[in-house]
C-alpha cells in the first residue's frame, strides 16, 4: 500500500494514471465529477473507450467489458475486484461534509495488487497510525508558488483565475472582468461537465484570458492558470461562514503554475491582503497535521429504521476518528421516518434497505427543502408498490417539464440540477423500466440545457469583440483598421468604437493597459478620415451648422464645439468639445470656420445691435452706442449720463434712427425684445456670465414674469427690468413710468388704479414695484378719534434713500423732455444721477445741564 503525498502540482495524479494503466484492471476515485470526467477522457485516449468506464452520481458510461473504472469517490463500485485501486485527495477524510466517505475508502478499499492514496502531507501521521504498513512517498512541487500581494481587479495579469465562494459573487466578479478585460470563463460546481468543459476550452484556447470560479478549481482541475486571486477569504461550510484555512488557501492557490511554470497567488477586489503566517505556510507547504478524520459506520442494520439510525450514529472505533455530522441522506431518513405511510411500508421485506437507498438520492440543488423530501417519499412509495418500478408516466411528467431552454442563467442551472437527479435515478436499472431510454433522454436534456447555459454565460460574461481584440493586442504586432461608412471604427476586424463628427468614442471593453495600444491603432485608422472631415467642416454651408440654446455648435446634428466668453459680448469665443484627434493646424482651421459661423449667426439675430456697434458715430454718441451694445441693448441712463449731456441734436437723431429709444430711465432697442433677438442675447449673456444653459428666459410675448431668483443681468439682456417681485419688459416699464408721471404732476401719487394691469401684475405687488422705481409711501399723521383715515400718498425717495438702489432701479419715475431743448433735461438728469448726495451735516449735540 502506497501513499503519495505532497502539495499541488507534484504530478501525483499523473503518476496514479500511469500506474493504473500498467495493471490489467484498475479503479480510481476522484473528489469531483468534473475531475473524474477529465481523467476518464485521458484514460480513453490511453486504453480505448471499449475498456474504460465512467461512474459518477449521475453519469455512467459502462462498456460491456470494462477493465478500468474512473469514478467519483462516492460512486466507486467496491464490489468489483481490481488489481489497482487509488483514491485522490485523501486528506478530505477530514472534511465535515464528505469526509466519512473518504475515510471509509481509506480503511476498506483495496486493490488486489496495488493500493494508492494521493493527497496532502497533512494526513501523513494519521495514515501511519491507521495503516501501519503503508509506504509513504513525498513529492515536491514542480514549480515555485509565491505570494503576489493584493491587486485591483482591473489590473490582474492575463491567465488569472479569480476565486469566490458564492454564485452571486462569481456573477458579479465575472461581469466586472468582462467590462475591464473583454470577457471571462466561469467554472462552478453547479455546472454540468459539458458546460464546464466548454467554458474551460474557451479559456484554454485563449479566447479569454481570465477565469472566475468557485473553489471547484481547487480539486485538481488542470488548466493553464498562472495566477490565482482570492476575492473572498470566507466561505459557508454548510453550517456557518468561516475563514479559509491555510491548507485551503494552498489547495486553491496551488492551481497557479503548471508543471515547470511558476505561479502566484494573492487577493483582489475588496479582500484584504493575506496574513504573513498564511503566506509563509502556503509558500513553504508547511501545515499542521490533521488530528482526526471524519467517520460514519458503514456496517448498517437495515432490519428496522430505528436500527438503521442507531448504527448510523454509532461511535467511532478509534480516538483518531470523529463521528460525522448528519449528512443529507441521514436528514432525509429522519424526515421520512415521521411519515406514517412510509413507516408502514418499511415493515415489508427489503423496505428499510430500499428506504435507505432512496434517501441517498442526491439533492443536486443543495437545498434539502421539503420539495426534495416529498420527491423521495414519492419515489419510495412507487418502488414499494407492486412491480417495484417507477411508473413511466410519473418519470415522463417529471422529466419533460425540464426540457425547456428558455430562461436566464440561474433558471438553466436549476433545471440542470433537477435533471441530474433523474439522470441519477435512470442509472438504477432496478428502479426504472427501460433504463437505456431514460438515460439517453435525461442525458440529451442535460446536454441541451448545458449548451444553452454555456451560450448564456458567454453572452453575459464575454464580449467577443473585446476578447478577440485583446487577443490581438497580446500578439504585439501593429494593428490595422478602417472607418466604415456609418462611422464605425474597425480594428483587426473588430468594431472598437464610432467616429461622431470629429470625436472618437471608444466602445471596446479593454483594460487600462491595453487602452493606449488600441487608441494608437484607432488613431492610425482615423487619420485620413479626420483630415477629410476637417475639409468638410471648412467647406460646409452655414445651414449645415446650428447654434442651440445650450450653447453647443453642431455640424449636421453632431456636437463640435461650445461657446465661451470672448473679449466682448457680441464676439464670443469657441472651444472644441473633442479635439484629441486633431493636429494643431486642423484645430485652428475648424475653430476659424466655427467662429465665422457664430459671427454670422449673431449678426443675423442681433442685426440692430450690430448696426449700432458698427455705426459711423462720433464723440459721446459713439461711446453711448458702444456701451449700449456691451450692455445687450439695455442701459440705465445713469451709466452714460455724462455722455448724454454731450450729444448734439444730429447725433441724437442718428441714434434714434438706429433704433435707440430714450426711455424714462433707460436707453433700449425695442427690436431686441423680439423672441429671436432676446434668445440670442440671453445665450450670449449667460455664456459671458458663466450661467447654466439653456438660459431660463421669459416666454415670448410676456409683459412680465415673476423673478423667482432669476439672474438680473440675464433678465436685462432679454429686455426685462427687475422691479420688485417681477421682471417687466422694458417698453411696458416705460409705459408704467409715463402713467405714474401723468398722475403725479405735483410729485405725489395717490391713485394706483389700473397701474398693475399695465405690467400684468397684481395690486398687492404694486408697492414693491413702486419702491423699485424710486417711490416711497409717506408716513401718515396720527388719526384722531372721529377723523377719516387719509389716503396713501406716494412720494419720490430722497437722494439719500435712492443712493442705495441699483442702476436698473435708480432715477426718477418720469423725465419730461422739452422738445425745443432736450439736452437740458438730459444734462440735468445726468448731473442728478452722476452726483452722489452729500452726507447730511450733523449738528453737535448739546449736553443737558443737570
Amino acid at each position: 500500500m502506497l501513499a503519495v503525498l505532497g502539495p499541488t502540482n507534484t504530478g501525483k495524479t499523473y503518476l496514479a494514471m500511469e500506474r493504473m494503466a500498467a495493471h490489467a484492471t484498475g479503479m480510481i476515485g476522484f473528489p469531483l465529477r468534473l475531475l473524474a470526467r477529465e481523467n476518464y477522457d485521458k484514460m480513453v485516449r490511453m486504453k480505448g473507450a471499449n475498456v474504460v468506464a465512467l461512474v459518477t452520481g449521475e453519469e455512467k458510461i459502462i462498456p460491456p467489458a470494462p477493465r478500468y473504472w474512473v469514478c467519483t469517490v462516492e460512486s466507486m463500485p467496491l464490489d468489483r475486484q481490481v488489481a489497482f485501486l487509488c483514491v485522490d485527495e485523501i486528506q478530505l477524510c477530514a472534511d465535515d461534509e464528505r469526509g466519512h466517505i473518504f475515510t471509509d475508502r481509506l480503511l476498506h478499499a483495496r486493490g488486489s495488487e496495488e493500493t494508492m492514496f494521493l493527497g496532502s502531507d497533512m494526513i501523513r501521521p494519521l495514515i501511519q497510525k491507521l495503516i501501519p504498513k503503508v509506504e509513504i512517498i513525498t513529492r515536491p512541487r514542480f514549480s515555485r508558488l509565491s505570494y503576489g500581494g493584493h491587486k485591483k481587479l482591473t489590473k490582474l495579469p492575463p491567465r488569472s483565475a479569480v476565486t469566490a465562494f458564492s454564485v452571486t459573487e462569481v456573477y458579479q466578479l465575472a461581469e466586472m472582468v468582462r467590462r475591464s478585460r473583454g470577457g471571462t470563463a466561469v467554472v462552478m460546481g453547479a455546472l454540468s461537465p459539458r458546460t464546464r468543459n466548454a467554458q474551460v476550452a474557451m479559456y484554454q484556447a485563449g479566447d479569454v484570458d481570465y477565469l472566475v470560479a468557485t473553489d471547484a478549481i481547487g480539486m485538481g482541475l488542470n488548466m493553464d492558470v498562472d495566477h490565482v486571486w482570492f476575492a473572498r477569504m470566507t466561505k459557508f461550510d454548510g453550517q456557518r461562514p468561516r475563514r479559509l484555512t491555510a491548507p485551503e488557501v494552498a489547495q486553491i492557490g496551488g492551481r497557479a503554475g503548471r508543471h515547470q511554470t511558476d505561479g502566484t497567488f494573492g487577493t483582489t477586489w475588496d479582500c484584504a491582503p493575506l496574513d504573513d503566517d498564511i503566506v509563509q505556510a502556503v509558500e513553504n507547504h508547511e501545515f499542521p497535521p490533521l488530528q482526526q478524520l471524519v467517520w460514519r459506520n458503514s456496517d448498517l442494520d437495515t432490519r428496522s429504521v430505528e436500527g438503521l439510525l442507531r448504527t448510523l450514529e454509532a461511535r467511532p472505533p478509534s480516538p483518531l476518528l470523529i463521528r460525522a455530522r448528519p449528512a443529507d441522506d441521514v436528514e432525509a431518513l429522519k424526515a421520512l421516518s415521521g411519515d406514517g405511510e412510509v413507516m408502514g411500508l418499511t415493515r415489508r421485506p427489503r423496505g428499510v434497505k430500499m428506504l435507505w437507498e432512496v434517501c441517498q438520492v442526491p439533492d443536486f440543488r443543495k437545498t434539502m427543502t421539503d420539495a426534495h423530501t416529498r420527491l423521495l417519499g414519492q419515489l419510495y412509495r412507487h418502488l414499494m408498490a407492486p412491480g417495484g418500478r417507477l411508473p413511466t408516466d410519473f418519470i415522463a411528467g417529471q422529466v419533460q417539464r425540464l426540457d425547456n431552454l428558455t430562461g436566464d442563467i440561474d433558471t438553466l442551472v436549476s433545471r440542470i440540477a433537477h435533471v441530474r437527479t433523474w439522470t441519477y435515478i435512470s442509472h438504477r436499472p432496478d428502479w426504472v423500466t427501460d433504463p437505456k431510454h431514460w438515460q439517453a433522454l435525461t442525458r440529451g436534456i442535460e446536454d441541451r440545457l448545458s449548451d444553452a447555459l454555456h451560450e448564456r454565460l458567454t453572452q453575459r460574461f464575454v464580449d467577443k469583440r473585446s476578447a478577440g481584440l485583446v487577443k490581438s493586442l497580446r500578439d504585439g504586432r501593429d494593428l490595422t483598421g478602417f472607418v466604415a461608412a456609418d462611422g464605425t471604427v474597425v480594428v483587426e476586424g473588430h468594431p472598437v468604437g464610432a467616429l461622431k463628427g470629429l470625436a472618437f468614442d471608444m466602445q471596446a471593453d479593454v483594460g487600462e493597459d491595453d487602452h493606449p495600444t488600441l487608441m494608437t491603432a484607432a488613431r492610425r485608422a482615423l487619420r485620413e478620415e479626420i483630415a477629410r472631415r476637417v475639409v468638410g467642416v471648412e467647406g460646409a454651408a452655414d445651414d449645415q451648422f446650428s447654434l442651440d440654446a445650450d450653447g453647443i455648435i453642431r455640424w449636421d446634428g453632431v456636437e463640435l464645439a461650445r461657446l465661451i466668453p470672448g473679449e466682448r459680448l457680441l464676439f464670443p469665443g469657441v472651444r472644441l468639445l473633442r479635439d484629441e484627434l486633431l493636429e494643431g493646424a486642423q484645430r485652428d482651421r475648424v475653430r476659424t470656420r466655427l467662429l465665422s459661423y457664430v459671427q454670422k449667426r449673431v449678426a443675423a439675430d442681433l442685426a440692430p445691435l450690430v448696426r449700432l456697434s458698427t455705426a459711423d458715430l462720433t464723440g459721446p454718441a459713439r461711446g453711448v452706442a458702444f456701451q449700449l451694445a456691451e450692455a445687450a441693448g439695455l442701459l440705465p441712463r445713469g451709466d452714460v449720463a455724462s455722455l448724454l449731456s454731450g450729444i448734439d441734436r444730429k447725433m441724437m437723431t442718428a441714434l434714434e434712427r438706429l433704433g435707440v429709444r430714450f426711455g424714462a430711465a433707460h436707453l433700449y432697442l425695442p427690436a431686441l425684445i423680439k423672441p429671436r433677438a432676446a434668445a440670442m442675447l440671453g445665450l450670449l449673456w449667460s455664456v459671458r456670465a458663466g450661467l447654466p444653459l439653456p438660459a431660463p428666459l421669459p416666454p415670448p410675448g410676456r409683459i412680465s414674469v415673476l423673478r423667482n431668483g432669476a439672474d438680473d443681468g440675464l433678465l436685462r439682456a432679454a429686455g426685462y427690468l427687475p422691479l420688485g417681485p417681477r421682471a417687466v419688459r422694458v417698453d411696458m416699464a416705460d409705459r408704467l413710468q409715463q402713467a405714474i408721471a401723468d398722475r403725479a404732476g405735483d410729485g405725489r401719487l395717490t391713485d394706483l388704479s389700473g397701474l398693475a394691469a399695465l405690467v400684468a401684475g397684481s395690486n398687492a405687488e404694486m408697492p414693491a414695484i413702486l419702491a423699485a422705481l424710486g417711490w416711497r409711501l409717506r408716513k401718515k399723521p396720527p388719526v384722531l378719534e372721529g377723523q377719516q383715515t387719509p389716503p396713501d400718498i406716494w412720494v419720490r425717495r430722497r437722494p439719500e434713500e435712492t443712493s442705495a438702489l441699483d442702476g436698473a432701479q435708480r432715477g426718477p419715475a418720469r423725465v419730461v423732455v422739452d422738445a425745443d431743448n432736450p439736452f437740458a433735461a438730459l444734462a440735468g438728469l445726468a448731473e442728478k444721477l452722476a452726483t452722489p448726495p452729500a452726507p447730511a451735516e450733523r449738528k453737535p449735540r448739546r449736553r443737558r445741564k443737570k
